[in-house]
């Protein structure tokens, strides 16, 4: 079983960094933050999305009883749904944002070590606060000891984070922070 759901994570991986690519490429990629606000299942989104560019807009052939559009519309709403199960559960689903846009940054070791402090600072929990009874509360995904990160989305927590984690973990031989620095000195000695 954990195999398994390696193997799924793993495809999930590549079909988001594929995805992150592909969109921002055709400058759309402003339309992967509403994701985790929508009501609608996000198969639903993946099919809207292909429509929207007219990747979908091929005719059938005479003889056909369903469209190729609509055949395609149900492939992509079957690789959404199986892209949302690998996920583990639905309620992270409003998670999903946050790990395109790290697997679309970093390198595959960094990738892992991001989501590592991730889920040991806020366990995916945009709204996560911490240190609730001391004068300095931490906020967001990434737990920082400032204010203005309250409430923000994803990407401004996620860059935010970027630069502290550069400034004080250094950078990796492609210029991204050291997040496995940074996790290191999370086990061993927690956070300054």
């Amino acid at each position: 079983m954990n195999h398994t759901m390696w193997n799924a994570g793993s495809v999930m991986n590549r079909c988001a960094r594929f995805t992150a690519r592909l969109l921002s490429h055709l400058r759309v990629m402003d339309f992967i933050r509403p994701i985790s606000k929508m009501t609608r299942p996000l198969s639903r989104t993946y099919a809207d999305v292909l429509v929207a560019f007219g990747t979908l807009s091929a005719r059938s052939h005479q003889g056909f009883r369903a469209s190729l559009k609509g055949l395609a519309c149900s492939v992509v709403a079957v690789i959404g749904i199986s892209l949302s199960i690998a996920e583990a559960s639905s309620s992270e689903a409003s998670v999903v944002p946050l790990k395109v846009l790290a697997a679309y940054q970093l390198t595959d070791k960094q990738y892992k070590c991001h989501n590592e402090i991730v889920h040991l600072e806020s366990s995916w929990n945009i709204d996560a606060v911490g240190n609730k009874t001391g004068t300095n509360k931490a906020y967001g995904y990434y737990q920082i000891k400032n204010k203005i990160i309250k409430g923000k989305d994803y990407d401004y927590q996620f860059w935010m984070f970027w630069y502290y984690v550069a400034k004080r973990y250094g950078v990796t031989q492609y210029d991204e922070p050291n997040y496995c620095n940074a996790l290191h000195h999370l086990k061993t000695r927690g956070w300054q």
